[in-house]
């Protein structure tokens, strides 16, 4: 999980005031210093902190509105000045002319060639002609990493090998990028911020006069993020920033919050290794997923990617259902997989995202899937349709016919009863502020929830 370390500790936070019998100066004081203490550990600015955290402690103090319990209010205070540290709105890139230009920059490590090929994936995904084109002529391996993301993508890819001139490499190309929705340039990176560096940056930028300037700023360098961001800015004048490895640190607070002294936005995290693991920054989602409230309207985002418009509408009340059979498990499994990480997918459902769950009911390898379906397809109707009709000598027969093992039908009926019995919990709670109240609160109100 993205900062799961930081979302423990909120989630630990958050629920002491659902525990609590009552909402004083004593628990707001304790609330305080824990999610200071939280944030300060994700390496987060002491001065951002002290800021988020003493609002939080004056809006605790207020008269709560009608209809709300003073818990409900805390919790709700506690959402908004989260979304609000975060950058409160969330900024997409507006393809507005052909080509819209893309410059990304950024120091070694901080995965700019990678974030290329996410990029160029995303907004193929979305219907664009995309072009990337490296410039980077200090990293040796950089011209051909970014050509064989370009090729893996699918996407056009432009660049030279022998050239060592950035600008000469842009001009080189420049006339066929106009055939192009999209065009992204690669720009190299030093291990600091160097007065070369900037005399490039310098002379590529006002050669491509880009559409959008993209700081790639990698979230394991904590609070020398801010310093990071406003050096590029000064630079070129940074519009926005994508801050990569999310997934893999705990000191992401830092990056997500001094981006805000360049007064540019996060338009995009990364939040793993995969092509695909690249999304658009909503405030509000992110911080509702942090703190174990789930993320609905991501959730039917990637649902609509694999499976059909009404199969994804669907999607919301076949997880809060608990009548399903072997079918329905297979079919939702393999629905999720193509979703990507099982981990991921439940941290988006609303209640999902704050419990312990076995990794093994969220993370099924494609091979069990397939050995899954073998077995499935052994089975008769009314064994599907009803699983409680597998006996002993019924396992024997399917492993037999499946050319599977016994151990691994039983291993599937045992998921599959874990799996019913998870989703009984929430099973006739599809009304989403019934189950948010189970959670201790209510659902916020907000663009993007």
């Amino acid at each position: 999980m993205v900062l799961e370390k930081l979302g423990d500790s909120l989630k630990n936070t958050l629920s002491k005031i659902t525990k609590s019998m009552f909402v004083d100066d004593k628990l707001i004081t304790e609330l305080v210093k824990d999610i200071q203490r939280a944030l300060l550990q994700s390496d987060t600015n002491v001065q951002l902190v002290l800021e988020l955290t003493t609002k939080i402690k004056e809006r605790a103090k207020e008269k709560n509105p009608p209809g709300i319990t003073k818990r409900e209010q805390l919790i709700k205070i506690v959402y908004e000045e989260l979304t609000r540290f975060l950058g409160q709105e969330t900024h997409e890139l507006a393809l507005g002319k052909k080509p819209t230009q893309i410059l990304l920059v950024g120091l070694f490590g901080s995965g700019k060639t990678t974030t290329a090929g996410k990029l160029a994936k995303f907004y193929k995904k979305r219907g664009c002609k995309v072009a990337v084109m490296q410039t980077d002529t200090w990293r040796p391996a950089a011209y051909d990493q970014l050509e064989q993301l370009a090729a893996k993508v699918g996407v056009d890819f432009f660049g030279d090998k022998k050239q060592k001139n950035p600008v000469k490499i842009y001009t080189q190309f420049k006339e066929k990028l106009a055939n192009y929705d999209l065009v992204i340039v690669d720009t190299a990176g030093r291990d600091a911020l160097s007065e070369d560096l900037i005399a490039e940056l310098n002379e590529l930028n006002t050669s491509v006069k880009a559409d959008a300037r993209l700081l790639v700023i990698s979230a394991d360098i904590g609070q020398a993020a801010q310093k990071q961001a406003q050096a590029f800015h000064d630079t070129c004048q940074v519009t926005g920033v994508i801050v990569t490895k999310l997934e893999g640190t705990a000191k992401g607070g830092g990056a997500l919050s001094a981006c805000a002294v360049t007064g540019a936005p996060i338009n995009f995290i990364g939040i793993g290794e995969k092509i695909d693991d690249l999304e658009v920054f909503h405030p509000q989602r992110f911080v509702s997923k942090l703190i174990g409230m789930g993320d609905l309207e991501s959730l039917l985002e990637k649902a609509r990617e694999v499976i059909s418009e009404k199969d994804a509408e669907d999607l919301k009340d076949k997880f809060l259902k608990g009548q399903f059979n072997l079918v329905d498990l297979y079919e939702q499994m393999s629905s999720l997989k193509k979703m990507g990480s099982f981990q991921k997918i439940m941290e988006m459902i609303p209640g999902l995202g704050s419990l312990k769950m076995p990794k093994e009911m969220l993370e099924v390898q494609e091979g069990k899937l397939e050995k899954w379906k073998y077995i499935l397809d052994s089975c008769t109707k009314k064994e599907l349709e009803n699983p409680d009709l597998i006996t002993t000598e019924r396992i024997d027969r399917i492993a037999s016919g499946s050319g599977t093992s016994a151990k691994d039908v039983r291993e599937l009926l045992k998921q599959f009863k874990q799996s019913k019995k998870m989703m009984k919990m929430f099973k006739g709670e599809q009304d989403m502020g019934k189950l948010m109240k189970r959670m201790g609160g209510k659902m916020p109100q907000g663009r993007g929830m």
